[in-house]
Parts: structure tokens; C-alpha cells; sequence
């Protein structure tokens, strides 16, 4: 198996719009919590991805990513890492563009799996952290 590179940034950011947000918490103090509301506030339309939830950040949740009423342009996942295949598998199904693992989610196969299924792929790093500093440049 070839070893895992993440992808460009500058390409998943310009190709996104829409954005499933897995694992999204409506805690205010959860680094998903926080980094959604980041996202909605430069301009992306998120989907909560969370079971236990009806509402967040004012957005319908959905139980699975299959729940989605549309395919999404990027996948970011808070989940842990032995949850991450079944997350690819749904990723692909959907379709996605791109899957977004943040900081401490690592999966080097499922990574590689969504990438074969022409998936851009970014793995343990941070979307907030990441497209603050893109948009500086």
C-alpha cells in the first residue's frame, strides 16, 4: 500500500460549498461545536451529522451521512478512528468530493480507500485552523 498524502488545501477549499459536519456536538465549548459555527460563518452550508440531534447552529441534524438530502462537497469527520471506514463507504455512496479527518482522526486505510474512489483526502488537521490561514494568503 502506496503511503497516505494529504491532498492539496487550496483545492478541496476552492471546490467546496456544502459540508457534512459528522460528529457535530451542540456542546459551545466542542471543538466541533466551534468549527462548525467557524464554517457557517465563511460562508459554507452545513449539515449536522449526529443521531442524538435534532437541531444545531439553526440546521436540521441527520442521523447518517445516507440521511443527507443532497450529496455534500466535503465529509469532515470528529469521530474516532475505528469508525472512519464506515464513514468512507457512506462518503462514497453519497457522493463526496472530498473527506476532511481532523486533528487525532487517523485511519491510513480508509484514507487510502476514499482517495481510490477519487476522493481528495485530508487527514489529521484541522478545516478551522487550515482555511483561516488559506484565506490570509
Amino acid at each position: 500500500m502506496k503511503p497516505f498524502k494529504n491532498s492539496d488545501f487550496e483545492q478541496v477549499f476552492r471546490q467546496t460549498q456544502t459540508i457534512a459536519v459528522v460528529g457535530l456536538s451542540d456542546k459551545t465549548w466542542r471543538d466541533s461545536y466551534r468549527v462548525a459555527r467557524y464554517l457557517q460563518t465563511a460562508g459554507f452550508k452545513i449539515y449536522p451529522v449526529n443521531p442524538a440531534l435534532g437541531e444545531v447552529l439553526g440546521e436540521k441534524a441527520y442521523p447518517d451521512l445516507l440521511s443527507l438530502p443532497e450529496p455534500v462537497d466535503l465529509v469532515n469527520v470528529f469521530r474516532r478512528p475505528e469508525e472512519v471506514p464506515a464513514l468512507v463507504e457512506q462518503a462514497i455512496a453519497l457522493p463526496s468530493k472530498a473527506l476532511w479527518l481532523q486533528f487525532g482522526v487517523i485511519h491510513h486505510e480508509a484514507a487510502n480507500a476514499a482517495r481510490s474512489a477519487g476522493l481528495e483526502v485530508v487527514m489529521d488537521r484541522c478545516i478551522m485552523i487550515d482555511h483561516a490561514e488559506w484565506t490570509r494568503k
